[in-house]
């Protein structure tokens, strides 16, 4: 049987995503025998100069070229994955639209800055359809193999939308509120198996947020631990940003 052909591709992003996957090991070998890598610019030179099965695309929608490029991407592919919190919810890149843009390529590109055009962050499927979604940053391994699995075998695959909070418990850990840190576990969907705070970090929020968050409970904790709303938004506001400009699109 003819192997499926897969092309991964980047926006805007630091690429850690594709790190990931290069950093796979024997398990990237195992993937290999599924399918048949036409582009992969972290770890290739080739480029594929047709239409693939599958567009694994990193990074979010910073310029207008970004826009025509990622539709152009969506023409060419049968399937597109979404990977990274850049790719799926806009990542750390949407922090730029809390500030005027004009200051913001100042900042970044000095006296030339109108040479550098920009547009607002924003994620994959605010301009195209996206089929499959693995968030974080980075993305998590084991999912990314169940959602690889899944597009092959065109079946669904569903992001827990349940909180991080549910898969920490599992793992035994102890909570980081009693450990005097403030922690996105409660609001953010689970999939990555708790995987910062059973390293020893926090939650940053980066697989996006529940859609559906107990808000009596997280009042219940903020209150218990003396935390403000300011705290908690400027934490949520380092990888969710961009749910806000989604938010508005919708109403309209």
């Amino acid at each position: 049987m003819k192997k499926p052909k897969v092309a991964f591709f980047d926006f805007a992003c630091c690429e850690g995503c594709q790190l990931q996957i290069a950093n796979m090991g024997e398990l990237l070998l195992d993937v290999l025998h599924l399918i048949e890598v036409v582009e992969f610019r972290e770890v290739m030179s080739e480029k594929w100069d047709k239409d693939f099965d599958i567009a694994i695309v990193e990074g979010s929608i910073t310029t207008e070229h970004a826009v025509e490029r990622i539709k152009k991407l969506r023409e060419r592919c049968k399937v597109l994955i979404a990977y990274g919190a850049c790719a799926t919810i806009g990542g750390i890149n949407g922090m730029k639209n809390n500030f005027d843009l004009d200051k913001i390529r100042q900042t970044v590109y000095g006296k030339d800055y109108k040479y550098f055009a920009t547009i607002k962050t924003q994620p994959l499927d605010a301009i195209v359809k996206v089929d499959y979604y693995i968030n974080g940053c980075p993305v998590y391994i084991p999912e990314v193999v169940k959602v690889l699995k899944a597009a092959l075998a065109g079946l669904p695959y569903a992001v827990p939308d349940y909180s991080v909070c549910v898969e920490c418990k599992l793992a035994e850990n102890v909570c980081m509120y009693e450990k005097g840190v403030t922690c996105m576990g409660p609001i953010t969907r689970a999939g990555c198996n708790s995987w910062c705070i059973n390293n020893g970090n926090l939650c940053y929020g980066c697989r996006g947020m529940v859609s559906n968050p107990n808000q009596n409970g997280a009042k219940d904790v903020m209150e218990k631990y003396h935390i403000s709303v300011d705290a908690i938004k400027n934490k949520m506001d380092m990888y969710n940003t961009c749910r806000e400009l989604k938010d508005e699109q919708k109403k309209r």
